[in-house]
């Protein structure tokens, strides 16, 4: 067996030696070859092979280092993107995963001398979220694939669809309420006039006519020939009151009290519409999830009780699949995902923002106005929005939640 043979023991020590990382220092690039000390890189950087090869980077270096600039910030990413796509991890871990392969595009043939610096140029670029924290720097993946960006699409649409169909039936109540006012002006200035009609008018020898009367915007007219026999016009005119007084007018299919027989304590048309509204409201914004990004939540989850995680109180951070939500633990700082049913909403004090995550007014804002707690309810008033100053009397605890 020869000295420097397959099945030595110095081949295979020099093998063993070389099959783990070494110092990044020694390594040549363009070579594509790793030395392991100082003297063996300097004997390569000598060697012909070497020199032929920086001939060819005198000849374009820029082009030669962008190249591989490329090649590592693509090859990064698609690490980053298979291995923590949806969670944020310190950026050497992600290096010191990437650098396991050996054949790996090494930092020093790069434009960056620095992982610092690679780390800015993912945050300038919009590929990662960069956030600098006394343990280091920490990424967060942002995904932009196509798929993605299309279902994003397809949400802010539905998102605008529902928008406009809202504000479509809030314009469709609002013409209805101006009509059902309309018409109840109308029948109050008819009662009006018929009560302030001169007697000696009514007593002359005899009238004969017909008289109409229109009811709110209603095309129908309701004609009659009446006649009036001399001297009891004012019975008459006394019974058509006590009438009015005692059944009221009908309006749009609903009974309004009329003014004239002092009645004011029955429900208007108004009411019914404004109730009718919020039931609509209700059903199409009611939902099984609640779990919304920006809220203060108290985990209750028994499985966390031993790691002093329960009945702790953590802000969500991003929801996943609509009924897990990332959480940003207050005291610790530590990340979790929870699901909702081990999530408890939190009522803040009096006159702090709260978001209403379910029901009628999902999705705003507002501030906590006074606390039932005989009922487990809230009063709420909503801020900003087309619902701006609107009070909601009644909010169950678990439909609004402390907004972080």
């Amino acid at each position: 067996m020869g000295k420097n043979d397959f099945l030595t023991p110095k081949a295979i020590a020099n093998r063993i030696k070389a099959k783990g990382l070494q110092k990044l220092r020694w390594y040549c690039q363009m070579c594509q070859k790793q030395c392991r000390d100082e003297n063996g890189f300097k004997c390569h950087c000598m060697s012909e092979s070497h020199q032929r090869q920086m001939e060819v980077f005198g000849q374009n270096p820029s082009r030669i280092i962008d190249g591989y600039s490329e090649e590592f910030e693509s090859l990064f990413m698609e690490h980053m993107k298979r291995s923590h796509r949806f969670s944020r991890v310190a950026a050497t871990v992600v290096y010191n995963e990437y650098i396991s392969d050996r054949h790996h595009v090494h930092m020093n043939s790069t434009q960056w001398a620095t992982l610092t610096e690679f780390v800015k140029h993912l945050g300038r670029t919009g590929q990662c979220k960069v956030e600098e924290t006394p343990k280091g720097w920490f990424i967060t993946y942002i995904d932009r694939d196509s798929e993605t960006l299309f279902k994003e699409k397809l949400k802010s649409k539905r998102l605008r669809a529902d928008l406009v169909d809202e504000e479509r039936q809030e314009r469709a109540i609002r013409r209805q309420i101006e009509k059902a006012e309309e018409a109840v002006e109308s029948v109050e200035s008819v009662s009006v006039s018929a009560a302030e009609l001169p007697l000696e008018q009514a007593n002359s020898n005899r009238i004969e006519g017909k008289v109409a009367f229109a009811l709110g915007g209603s095309s129908s007219l309701l004609s009659s020939k009446i006649e009036v026999p001399e001297g009891a016009s004012k019975a008459i005119f006394d019974e058509i009151e006590a009438e009015k007084s005692e059944k009221g007018s009908r309006i749009g299919g609903k009974v309004v009290k009329g003014s004239g027989g002092g009645g004011g304590g029955g429900r208007t048309a108004l009411d019914d519409l404004m109730k009718e509204e919020e039931k609509a409201k209700e059903r199409s914004n009611r939902r099984d999830y609640w779990v919304c990004e920006g809220i203060v939540v108290k985990v209750m989850s028994e499985g966390l009780k031993g790691k002093g995680y329960y009945k702790q109180k953590g802000v969500v951070m991003k929801v996943i699949e609509k009924y897990v939500g990332e959480i940003r633990m207050l005291d610790s700082k530590h990340v979790l995902r929870v699901d909702q049913n081990e999530l408890e909403t939190v009522i803040p004090q009096i006159g702090g923002i709260v978001r209403i995550v379910n029901g009628a007014y999902r999705g705003s804002n507002g501030r906590l106005l006074s606390v039932d707690t005989d009922n487990y309810c809230a009063k709420v008033q909503i801020e900003k929005g087309i619902y701006d100053g609107r009070v909601l009397q009644a909010v169950e605890y678990e439909d609004i939640c402390k907004l972080a």
